[in-house]
């Protein structure tokens, strides 16, 4: 199974299936060096931000990382979690 913290597109997708949504965002975790995502294995491990309407990630201070317009719902992205069925 691939760790779904390397940083790249199919890992994002991977999380934003589990991940929280609150606030208009959703909380994705990926190995970081000096702050910033990386697709390998590192020892350190934070928090960002994917905001749909936008289709940024941000960081811990609300800095912009990525942009990719797949994950920007004025550009047709569906997030999961309207699609998200109660039990």
């Amino acid at each position: 199974m691939t760790d779904s913290r390397l940083f790249n597109d199919d890992n994002i997708f991977r999380q934003l299936e589990s991940a929280p949504f609150s606030l208009g965002c959703y909380t994705l975790e990926f190995y970081t060096e000096n702050g910033k995502p990386v697709n390998r294995v590192t020892g350190t491990v934070s928090e960002f931000y994917l905001y749909p309407s936008g289709g940024t990630l941000r960081d811990s201070a609300f800095n912009i990382v990525f942009y990719d317009s797949r994950f920007d719902t004025y550009r047709g992205f569906q997030p999961p979690h309207l699609r998200r069925t109660a039990p």
